[in-house]
């Protein structure tokens, strides 16, 4: 029995969460923020990956407004 429980991978315990466990996360979000909140905080996720993306692209805002002048003005 001893043998058993030293032979765990510590791999499987960080591993991805199977289909079963994404519905569990799912509904836990589901209770602590209701349903009306999720499209807002899903909104401010994708806005704050987009920011990180430009961020480490080196893009600022300058940039951002000169290129859609330029593409206005074409």
């Amino acid at each position: 029995m001893v043998v058993t429980i030293l032979n765990i991978r510590p791999l499987y315990l960080l591993s991805m969460p199977g289909g079963g466990e994404w519905l569990w996360i799912l509904l836990a979000i589901i209770v602590l923020f209701g349903a009306r909140k999720i499209p807002d905080l899903a909104r401010g996720l994708g806005k704050g990956m987009k920011e990180f993306k430009d961020a480490k692209e080196g893009k600022d805002e300058a940039k951002k407004e000169t290129e859609i002048e330029q593409k206005k003005s074409e």
